[in-house]
């Protein structure tokens, strides 16, 4: 699968360079000239139309060498919409990859077309989890790419400062669909967040919460409409990802990074109420994006989580809540991958109820069955810390099945010390080796000494260390 994998990831990186390169040029298809201004020690470029009193000026964005290059291409490039169609095509039919219903398509590239990206708005929820697909070269379940609901953000700062804005949002919309109609916001009904179209598709902007919760909207000039706003979104959509929308020729967006992704879905899955299917949706979304992360941008992962985690003790509360109902493998690959220990799980405990026990020959390793936070773990005890420490030396196998089950609760303890204190070997398994054993004999003082270091970890994840 890995082939497969690289091939649709270098399409895609063809994909993403052809579509930032149109969106560019049809940005500014007027004659007019590209013009920078230093605004707070950064340079940010500009697209100036027009002479004397007519002259207006379009926000382009802050610089960077990707966006001089843009600038530097300009007036080459070609319109080449049906290779870009192609690629599309290859990475939806010949890798499975998704693509949004053509509703959905269709608002977000007008959207994207009337400078919403490019003002700096963020495409959030699930259709951007749809382009982490293409983007880390994965196939995500069906269950959790389905969406009726179109949600962007931006910060309320940035739609201030970019001196420049879209058409009105309402005419943008029913461009696509003649039934979009505003929606009164419910705390202030001359203000509006939210679009509806005929059919139940919305359109809703969103905006970080500044201060106490009060929920009011937010105006964000940039797009010409208000936003509600809301925690934690900050941390969303702070520095995101150029990505595209396997729709038509490809439709250029700006998304979260997958890693802040993931991790906001593990806080705000805490907020919501069991059962719900938000919350069961947002779990899901984090396991899977979390155990891809873990392989693919364990770098990434782990700096987005150690940003979160130090943003105080409510943010790691709701963190470790979060990582404590998701599946355990992606459980324990983000602890490995942040470099945490199980028992900052709450809750999490590793219990036996009397498993038979059984040798497998091919690992040389006694085999015995434990339960944590209701998932099955796979112990086992080396035969080699058998021979050494629990006098089965020159034993057949079943004599050292029963040298396991006269010593069952000296080692059930031991791998329960080294399961929930030591740092992760492998998801959902604990081995014993011979040179653990002393250290775990220590118990209880090392068990202490491990939950000191435990605390001391956490301590330096709230220091920002």
């Amino acid at each position: 699968m890995a082939v497969p994998s690289l091939v649709a990831q270098t399409i895609y990186a063809e994909l993403l360079d052809r579509c930032a390169n149109a969106a560019f040029d049809e940005a500014f298809i007027e004659e007019g000239a590209f013009t920078a201004k230093m605004i707070k020690g950064r340079r940010y470029w500009y697209f100036q139309v027009g002479v004397g009193a007519a002259r207006k000026q379009r926000y382009v964005g802050v610089e960077t060498p990707e966006l001089l290059e843009h600038i530097a291409r300009h007036r080459e490039a070609r319109n080449d919409a049906r290779e870009r169609r192609a690629l599309v095509s290859t990475l939806v039919r010949s890798f499975n990859m998704p693509r949004p219903i053509p509703q959905i398509g269709d608002v977000t590239a007008a959207l994207a077309k009337a400078g919403v990206f490019r003002l700096r708005g963020v495409l959030v929820g699930t259709v951007a989890y749809q382009t982490y697909s293409a983007m880390l070269g994965v196939r995500l379940a069906n269950a959790l790419l389905e969406t009726g609901d179109v949600d962007i953000a931006q910060f309320k700062n940035v739609s201030l400062a970019v001196e420049d804005n879209t058409p009105s949002v309402l005419e943008t919309l029913r461009g696509v669909d003649k039934t979009f109609r505003a929606i009164p916001n419910m705390l202030d009904g001359r203000r509006v967040t939210n679009y509806a179209a005929k059919g139940g598709l919305r359109v809703d902007f969103l905006t970080p919460n500044e201060g106490e919760e009060t929920g009011q909207p937010q105006s964000l000039p940039a797009l010409q409409t208000d936003a509600q706003p809301l925690r934690f979104l900050d941390f969303l959509i702070h520095d995101p990802e150029p990505a595209v929308l396997l729709h038509d020729a490809g439709v250029f967006v700006q998304v979260p990074a997958p890693a802040r992704y993931a991790v906001h879905k593990l806080i705000v899955s805490s907020r919501r109420r069991d059962g719900t299917a938000k919350r069961d949706k947002d779990i899901r979304q984090a396991d899977i994006l979390l155990t891809v992360l873990a392989e693919k941008r364990p770098h990434e992962l782990r700096l987005a989580w150690e940003e979160a985690h130090g943003r105080g003790p409510s943010w790691r509360k709701l963190l470790l809540q979060g990582l404590s109902v998701i599946s355990a493998s992606a459980r324990d690959l983000t602890l490995k991958t942040t470099d945490l220990r199980r028992l900052a799980i709450p809750g999490l405990d590793l219990t036996f109820s009397s498993p038979p026990v059984r040798y497998d020959f091919s690992r040389d390793i006694v085999m015995f069955e434990g339960e944590a936070l209701g998932s099955a773990v796979s112990c086992a005890i080396s035969r080699e810390a058998l021979d050494d420490h629990f006098g089965s030396s020159g034993l057949d196998q079943q004599g050292r099945l029963d040298s396991v089950l006269r010593s069952r609760s000296k080692i059930e303890f031991m791998a329960r010390t080294k399961y929930r204190s030591w740092p992760i070997e492998e998801p959902g398994k604990v081995l014993i080796k011979t040179e653990d054993v002393p250290e775990l004999l220590k118990e209880p003082s090392a068990s202490k000494s491990a939950d000191r270091s435990v605390r001391a970890k956490r301590g330096r994840h709230a220091d920002g260390k």
